[in-house]
């Protein structure tokens, strides 16, 4: 038998935390990321989300999630949101002005979550897309790992 090394007692620890985190949240209606290839956000690309409204009688909160590493060069990052017929900007700090990281960090990766849109009610039960697109200058913006959207029930909602 091979011994348990430190990685398998790593990746063990860090799938009961997930499995606990997930398990204790019902209030959690979606929660997706998707991949940046090679740590480097081209303009032109955008992540896509297809999330499923079940309830209507009830409200929802909706927060956009970025994973960066520290090779992100700059405090801020704009973004693009297109949500249905609705496009919005948002302008997030991930650093405050002496350059420290905001979110968790783990292993060199920082995930910090913001609100995008709270106390939403839906007209209609389905599917519905949202896009999310950088907006800064570079044309490849590196050290954004991953982009998510998170969709919980607000306080009216709560189990």
């Amino acid at each position: 038998m091979k011994p348990f090394s430190i990685y398998h007692l790593s990746f063990t620890i860090l799938l009961i935390g997930c499995l606990a985190c997930t398990s204790c949240n019902r209030n959690i209606v979606y929660s997706q990321f998707s991949s940046i290839p090679s740590d480097h956000w081209s303009i032109d690309s955008m992540a896509q989300f297809d999330y499923p409204i079940a309830d209507t009688a009830i409200a929802y909160d909706m927060h956009i999630c970025i994973r960066h590493t520290e090779r992100y060069p700059y405090q801020n990052l704009w973004l693009f949101i297109e949500n249905g017929a609705s496009r919005d900007s948002m302008n997030v700090f991930l650093a405050d002005d002496r350059g420290t990281w905001y979110g968790d960090s783990n292993n060199g990766f920082i995930e910090v979550a913001f609100p995008y849109q709270t106390n939403i009610h839906f007209a209609d039960t389905g599917t519905y897309h949202l896009t999310i697109q950088h907006g800064m200058r570079d044309s490849l913006l590196r050290g954004v790992t991953e982009v998510g959207v998170e969709i919980v029930k607000g306080k009216n909602g709560k189990e």
